[in-house]
């Protein structure tokens, strides 16, 4: 028996005393077995991390060649463009990626957590609005870095993230269509609990407060970011006694459905209503009219994030790196200044 190997078990001996629980507990939680309560899990690894207990083997030759890319949902045409930026980063440096789908749009469930812990990915990149404190330890008593895609909401300032200026973006749209002549303008953003759908209202209001024009209640609709959302209240928007003469919808999906609802009551996009999206979806070039939109760099967030991610699994920061990326105005046919002026 090697000096190092009876200075592990009196470590984990007196751990286990702590702890008030058996040698054998304190061996599933350092494996990443599911079978341990997670209030005891916890506890273990605080004494562990405290003792400065360090696992043999659990070194970067220990885990998979992989780099974990986390989403709530895989929405196909949003998503492909994370997929293919941590992709090619991945690459790179010699990984391949994996993806999983877990929880909300706010944090992946537990039952992930304990998947991860076994696949030991040298990363991972979550595409969620947060990380909860106890997943956090537990990636981090198993040196797992992880970084979150923020395009979603507004981590704490301890989570490594890369997001993009929401309030920025919003404000653009705004601004271009009243620059176009529009005064009549609704917007309809994501889910009113996510800072993303609240940062490009506020960039909306922003813009029509500086032009000195009023915001009617009624044209601020909070969807869902899909091709449903727009539908559903585009609907109810054009029905209004007072109709706007211009959308400014969260997302390129909401977008698309917006238009679905126009072509359907023989309104002609943009003659007769101005449309603007959010995100830059390839798909919105191919559509006619071609979308004016918001560009947010879903792709390079993606490859920033992986950079990162890749280089905490080697390097100590100092700080927690956060990187919020520029988004931009692209014109295209969907808008145009109203075809009468505003009453």
């Amino acid at each position: 028996m090697t000096t190092a190997h009876t200075d592990d078990r009196v470590t984990l001996a007196s751990v286990a005393e702590e702890a008030g629980v058996s040698l054998s507990t304190i061996s599933k939680v350092l494996n990443g077995r599911a079978d341990v309560a997670a209030a005891t899990r916890l506890r273990v690894e605080e004494l562990l991390a405290q003792r400065g207990y360090a696992r043999r083997g659990a070194g970067t030759a220990a885990k998979a060649d992989l780099i974990e890319l986390v989403f709530h949902e895989l929405e196909s045409v949003w998503s492909m463009e994370i997929i293919t930026g941590v992709e090619a980063v991945a690459k790179e440096h010699g990984l391949s990626v994996v993806l999983t789908e877990s929880g909300s749009r706010h944090a992946p469930d537990p039952a992930w957590v304990e998947g991860v812990m076994r696949r030991r990915p040298v990363a991972v990149v979550l595409v969620f609005s947060g990380l909860a404190p106890e997943y956090r330890e537990r990636l981090q008593s198993r040196a797992i870095p992880f970084v979150i895609i923020d395009p979603a909401g507004d981590p704490s300032p301890d989570v490594p993230s890369v997001g993009s200026a929401n309030w920025s973006g919003g404000l653009l749209a705004t601004r271009h269509l009243i620059e176009l002549g529009h005064t009549r303008i609704a917007t309809i953003t994501g889910p009113e609990d996510m800072m993303c759908s609240l940062a490009r209202v506020d960039g909306y209001r922003s813009a029509m407060n500086s032009a000195g024009l009023d915001v009617d209640p009624d044209w601020v609709r909070f969807g869902d970011f899909h091709v449903t959302g727009g539908r559903s209240h585009a609907a109810e928007l054009l029905s209004l006694e007072n109709p706007p003469t211009a959308i400014f919808a969260g997302s390129d999906l909401q977008a698309l459905g917006v238009l679905e609802v126009a072509r359907s009551r023989g309104l002609r996009v943009p003659e007769d209503l101005s449309i603007v999206g959010y995100d830059d979806i390839p798909l919105v070039q191919w559509v006619s009219p071609r979308l004016t939109t918001i560009h947010q760099p879903l792709r390079r967030m993606a490859e920033e994030a992986t950079r990162i991610a890749i280089r905490m699994s080697t390097e100590t920061f100092t700080g927690t790196p956060r990187i919020d990326l520029a988004t931009n105005l692209v014109v295209r046919e969907s808008t145009a200044p109203p075809a009468q002026p505003a009453r």
